[in-house]
């Protein structure tokens, strides 16, 4: 197979990854549960929830307009401080992240053709890497990374949440293209957010490829260099029919 491209860069949700049903009810109620069990003093589960979702939100509008990755350790920390709830070896922030998170990827899935295509383009001695925006702690996305089985694949993951800046921000495709020691033009990047993924890419010199499963209409001005319905498409990519 002839591929025209040495790197690749990755964006995760709804690229490699199916979220499934992103609500934070069922996580939250996860760690409330756990926190029960620990003789405290504890608002009710839905004083709870909406204090939560009045700090994170805030923070997450905010990064929409700053670049600036929303963490959500820092809203759990100000959560768990608000209700006097104390934090010791038992109770650990890194404990209830864990609970948190461990419900949240129970909904999410591998796209069927992932494991196939990586392993081809892996065959042919391209490099691939991920860059994905997250709220998650770096130590919980490789855990998540390891449980899907895709951590041989990749070089290196770089996660909004590790680095000063969001997509689309250049400086973070930028340590991509220093990650995969490759020249811009040399890297596809390929994700399903044309503001973020296709238009962030490019800026920086990178290819891109829009990997459209729903062949939405793209209603935002940017052009992708390549469109996928799936990732067995960029197989494709360098023969005529592409």
């Amino acid at each position: 197979m002839s591929f025209p491209f040495k790197g690749i860069g990755f964006d995760w949700a709804y690229t490699l990854v199916d979220l499934g049903k992103e609500d934070d009810r069922s996580p939250l109620k996860k760690v409330f549960g756990y926190l029960s069990n620990k003789d405290l003093s504890l608002p009710d589960f839905e004083e709870f929830l909406d204090q939560s979702r009045k700090i994170f939100h805030p923070m997450i509008e905010s990064s929409r307009t700053t670049n600036q990755e929303a963490h959500f350790e820092i809203a759990l920390q100000k959560l768990i401080y608000q209700f006097d709830i104390p934090l010791n070896e038992d109770i650990s922030l890194k404990k209830l992240l864990e609970i948190y998170y461990l419900e949240v990827y129970s909904e999410r899935k591998l796209y069927p053709e992932v494991i196939s295509v990586l392993n081809s383009l892996k065959n042919i001695g391209v490099r691939m890497g991920i860059v994905c925006n997250t709220t998650n702690p770096r130590f919980m996305k490789e855990n998540e990374m390891k449980a899907a089985g895709l951590e041989p694949f990749f070089d290196f993951a770089i996660y909004s949440s590790d680095t000063p800046y969001r997509k689309p921000h250049p400086s973070i495709f930028q340590l991509a293209i220093e990650s995969l020691k490759l020249k811009p033009e040399e890297i596809l990047f390929v994700g399903d957010n044309i503001r973020l993924d296709i238009v962030g890419a490019q800026n920086v010199g990178m290819k891109s490829a829009w990997i459209n499963r729903e062949r939405k209409n793209n209603s935002i001005d940017g052009e992708p260099d390549y469109e996928l319905h799936s990732l067995i498409d960029l197989l494709r990519i360098g023969s005529p029919a592409l």
